[in-house]
């Protein structure tokens, strides 16, 4: 493995038996991956050590990046530009608010350069990137885009690596399978990576859309293609499961079953889940496990966001649902 250059890495797994025994899932797992340490961590930060790499290998002086106004990604980009005294420019959903909450106060806080947009579409955004990174270099900067969530073949490559790391803790604790990964599902890249690194192994991986990109189903076996080419690897990819049953009201938007599961892994395992990725993935997986679609070794990847929590709309949500109970 790659010796890493920003994240804590191998993270934990630690076994979740209360959540579990709520799910009906006997040998649940979670994988801390939301305790990667930069800027509080996340998933985000495996992608961004190996990218950030590359950009100062280029010589870039300037990480060019967007995502959604809670976008994690953005907020662990501005992290770690300044670790390398680098410039950090943000494109990102939306007219500026009037309010700078969670992820979004972070990047104010982290002193990166915020590019607000008229549009909140996926390929928008993308194009937004690429254009901020045109002006840079003709003004004489030397720009690195990095796509939403860090979605490229280096970011996917980075959970490719993630997957022999969650084989080899396994390997070490007992040598058994693996029968299910369930991860939220954004821009795609994390869920490529897992299936590349997991290669002909019976393990499958659920991905559950949040809502952020509108064609998952045909991104991810794409990502892991190209992936595969630029590593020089095998691609021996299983099927593509992408669950779009639990977007809720839409990206960024939480539903009274997303409050629910975030509060049911704060109150049976103390983990602390998001309310734009990480529960909407943990809403997936209880209704994968009620109806039988997943049992067995059930791994659930943490992949952070705790900041989008400490938001004016999400208290709201959480205190309203607490009301009802």
């Amino acid at each position: 493995m790659n010796p890493s250059i920003i994240a804590h890495l191998p993270t934990p797994i630690e076994r979740a038996p209360r959540l579990g025994e709520i799910l009906g899932i006997t040998d649940l797992w979670i994988k801390r991956d939301d305790l990667t340490g930069l800027a509080l961590g996340g998933n985000k930060v495996r992608k961004l050590d190996l990218l950030v790499k590359d950009a100062v290998d280029q010589g870039c002086n300037a990480l060019v990046t967007g995502g959604g106004r809670q976008s994690n990604h953005a907020r662990v980009t501005a992290a770690a530009a300044n670790r390398f005294g680098i410039e950090c420019h943000l494109a990102l959903s939306g007219p500026q608010p009037k309010r700078y909450e969670g992820n979004l106060l972070m990047c104010h806080l982290l002193g990166a350069t915020i590019h607000f947009n008229s549009g909140n579409e996926y390929y928008d955004i993308e194009e937004r990137i690429l254009n901020i990174s045109d002006q840079l270099a003709e003004s004489g900067g030397l720009p690195y885009p990095i796509p939403i969530g860090g979605a490229s073949t280096i970011g996917v490559g980075a959970y490719e690596l993630a997957a022999h790391e969650i084989e080899d803790q396994f390997a070490a604790i007992d040598n058994l399978a693996m029968d299910w990964i369930v991860v939220a599902d954004g821009s795609g890249g994390t869920h490529a990576g897992l299936l590349l690194g997991l290669g002909a192994s019976n393990t499958r991986v659920l991905g559950v859309d949040v809502g952020t990109r509108p064609d998952l189903d045909e991104a991810v076996p794409e990502l892991v293609k190209s992936t595969a080419e630029f590593l020089c690897v095998a691609n021996n990819m299983g099927t593509v499961f992408v669950d779009h049953d639990h977007v809720g009201p839409g990206y960024g938007r939480a539903s009274d079953q997303t409050i629910s599961a975030l509060r049911t892994a704060a109150q049976s395992e103390g983990l602390i889940l998001d309310p734009v990725y990480t529960a909407k993935a943990l809403d997936a997986l209880r209704t994968h496990a009620a109806d039988g679609r997943i049992n067995g070794r059930v791994i659930f990847l943490h992949t952070g966001g705790t900041p989008a929590l400490f938001t004016h709309e999400y208290e709201g949500l959480l205190r309203e649902e607490a009301d009802t109970n």
